[in-house]
């Protein structure tokens, strides 16, 4: 049986113009430009002013992006998957929105939430779906407007966030490259350590949820911290170990941009130098789903065919995982 495997053929992103610097946040929260830096490496992150966009604008131009840097038209894809925590509606569904705003006539969509680990999810989904023949041609999206989860009076969450959206291209290939394996897991986050209180079942909008700045993103960061560096450590390191890659072999760790520090520790764990490890968290802050096809926009004309790349990502759920892939361009 002919091997059968998802590749990625196109790549694209958005970015808000607003940029939100950390000089600006001194006006607002008891913090500092040299805290944030050293706490999280964060300098800067862009922020979608207009109240009249939303998730699914951001989506919408990052999959165009995408389908142009994949030279194939929005009619060819099967299948839209957007990751995001921060969708325009409840339903329909911001997958839907962008399909019909890209012209992708034949594609089915849904939104797919696993915060920051959304991305990844998302894009072992849409590969299995190839792999198995049903579909051909998939977009995989990850976007947020977390400014608009945000209390930007709140130090311990507004200092980390910022806006955006990244695309992927997703096509079927018989040769030895694309996604090779994924490692995901999941682990039932009953205390609550990162989530938005209200805005769900349990707590529908009322007068008092708004007042009770219950609609915004809630964390508790020491947690959070220590439990986000072991998973993605450990999910890293795992995926390399069952398809026995040494440190050498691998040529890119691409990882969720949550905090300098865990990137550190993941890539320590992993035997990698700092010259393989993508990093653009200085620039954008976390954009939550966003932030590993952000990474491989901005890294790939450094990427060469052939290299053999781990994503990695933790995020809210609690969700975390690793995908090894083989880059096709």
């Amino acid at each position: 049986m002919a091997l059968k495997r998802s590749k990625i053929t196109g790549v694209g992103k958005y970015l808000p113009d607003y940029v939100m610097t950390n000089e600006e946040l001194e006006k607002h929260v008891d913090t500092n430009d040299e805290w944030i830096r050293s706490r999280t490496g964060i300098a800067e992150r862009r922020i979608l002013k207009d109240p009249d966009k939303a998730t699914s604008f951001m989506a919408t131009n990052a999959a165009e992006d995408a389908l142009k840097d994949a030279d194939i038209d929005a009619e060819e894809i099967d299948l839209i998957i957007v990751a995001t925590v921060t969708p325009d509606y409840l339903f329909p569904a911001t997958a839907a929105l962008v399909q019909k705003r890209i012209g992708a006539k034949k594609a089915f969509g849904f939104d797919l939430s696993a915060a920051c680990s959304g991305f990844l999810f998302a894009l072992s989904t849409a590969g299995s779906m190839i792999e198995s023949g049903r579909i051909k041609k998939a977009l995989v999206i990850g976007a947020d407007k977390m400014s608009s989860i945000m209390d930007f009076t709140d130090r311990t969450t507004c200092i980390l966030f910022g806006d955006g959206a990244g695309a992927v291209v997703l096509e079927e290939t018989d040769e030895d490259e694309g996604i090779v394996d994924f490692v995901q897991y999941t682990d039932g986050d009953e205390n609550c350590t990162l989530y938005q209180p209200a805005g769900g079942s349990l707590n529908p909008a009322t007068e008092e949820t708004v007042k009770n700045k219950m609609h915004y993103i809630r964390q508790d960061g020491r947690t959070v911290f220590k439990k986000a560096t072991e998973g993605m450590a450990d999910v890293s390191l795992e995926i390399m170990k069952k398809n026995n890659l040494s440190p050498d072999d691998v040529a890119w760790l691409v990882p969720h941009q949550a905090n300098l520090r865990i990137i550190n520790a993941t890539a320590r764990r992993m035997g990698l130098s700092e010259d393989k490890v993508m990093i653009n968290i200085n620039k954008y802050g976390n954009t939550t789903a966003a932030t590993i096809p952000l990474c491989l926009y901005d890294w790939k004309d450094k990427l060469n065919k052939g290299d053999k790349i781990i994503l990695s990502a933790f995020g809210g759920g609690l969700t975390w995982g690793a995908i090894y892939l083989k880059w096709s361009k």
